[in-house]
């Protein structure tokens, strides 16, 4: 296996103020990649990208963005322009759940989880799409969930949008064959990130991983040319095989016992 020779090149990464996404910045200016930090919080990506230039000497561009908001993809493409800053790769990792019953759920936060799980990750694939495909040699990486695998009762709209961004990712995997792009959907399981702080509904039972091992999962897969998914951690990869053994219903009502509430809530998310 030989690593990807990252250097010269530029990859954004969203929801890079934390978790995730500060570990995928911080691998990938590692291997000399230029980074695009994108998230809310300026604050904390100016901190990351003073680290990552005294650290690695990368090239690190730090860009407060709302990806709730409409169109934040193509904004984000033409300030990028104007910097004169063009771009090899991408990670979409910016994302947030909601927890609980959906008839008690508030239409706000579904329509911002649905825009920036969804509709922002779209938005932001169509808009560096062409440069990928261009560079020959770069990464489109889209975070996707375990829920992903099997509808999730009290996580409905989460579990949905992210079956929709491992679905979408597979196909663009299939479409980039042949471009030097490498395409991959990582589903990182219970990852110690700040992820269920939002949730607010108990403490989730399972075993955690650190964002580190979630990255050196999708590292390893991108360094292969293997796609168009993964799931980081055995547990996981053997875990998304039981809805194949089950029927459409089996799989909900196991869903469904996984994750009812006792103490707290029972769930296999990312």
């Amino acid at each position: 296996m030989t690593p990807i020779d990252f250097s010269g090149q530029t990859t954004i990464v969203t929801g890079a103020s934390s978790g995730i996404g500060v570990a995928f910045a911080r691998e990938l200016a590692r291997r000399g990649s230029g980074v695009v930090l994108v998230a809310r919080r300026h604050d904390r990506l100016e901190a990351l990208a003073s680290e990552l230039r005294a650290r690695h000497g990368a090239d690190a561009v730090a860009i407060s963005l709302d990806l709730s908001e409409p169109g934040a993809g193509r904004r984000l493409a033409a300030e990028l322009t104007e910097r004169g800053i063009t771009v090899d790769g991408l990670v979409n990792n910016a994302g947030f759940g909601t927890d609980g019953p959906f008839h008690q759920e508030d239409p706000g936060r579904l329509t911002d989880e649905i825009n920036v799980d969804v509709a922002s990750l779209v938005d932001l694939t169509r808009a560096f799409i062409e440069p990928l495909r261009t560079s020959g040699r770069g990464i489109l990486v889209n975070l996707a969930s375990m829920t992903a695998y099997t509808p999730t009762p009290a996580m409905a709209v989460y579990a949905a949008c992210k079956a929709f961004v491992l679905s979408f990712t597979e196909a663009l995997w299939y479409e980039s064959r042949g471009t030097g792009l490498r395409v991959l959907s990582l589903a990182p399981g219970l990852t110690r990130t700040e992820f269920f702080d939002g949730l607010g509904g108990g403490t989730y039972r399972g075993g955690y991983q650190t964002p580190e091992q979630a990255v050196a999962t999708a590292m390893r897969a991108l360094d292969r040319g293997r796609g168009p998914s993964v799931q980081s951690g055995r547990l996981n990869a053997l875990t998304v095989r039981l809805p194949r053994v089950l029927t459409r219903r089996r799989a909900v009502l196991l869903s469904g016992m996984v994750s009812a509430r006792s103490s707290g809530p029972v769930a296999v998310a990312g």
